[in-house]
């Protein structure tokens, strides 16, 4: 009885594997992309508006209520959202998924 047990969870993972296989995760997409398309950590402000050019908008800064919190900012442009932590990116995420994709999807605003 176990034996079959697990031939038939074997089964049910194989299976599932090939449907997970026939979708692309953004999380791949955006490992695979050129890394120069987007901010590095570390880059100020100015570098980035010098580089990429002014951002499609600028969100209100996060965060700065207490000296443990630091103030975060957000920058808008078509392909990425850069965060910043006083005026140093910390990260740049990609802001799309195309239709094959898994993952976030862009904010209807």
């Amino acid at each position: 009885m176990p034996r079959i047990l697990i031939s038939l969870s074997a089964a049910a993972l194989l299976c599932l594997a090939g449907a997970a296989s026939a979708e692309v995760l953004l999380v791949d997409r955006v490992q695979q992309e050129n890394k120069a398309a987007m901010p590095s950590r570390g880059m100020s402000m100015a570098q980035v508006e010098a580089r990429f050019g002014a951002p499609s908008e600028k969100l209100d800064a996060r965060g700065g209520q207490k000296r443990q919190w630091p103030t975060i900012n957000r920058w808008i442009y078509p392909g990425f959202v850069v965060y910043f932590e006083k005026n140093r990116v910390i990260d740049a995420v990609a802001r799309k998924a195309a239709p094959n994709e898994v993952g976030p999807k862009p904010a209807i605003r």
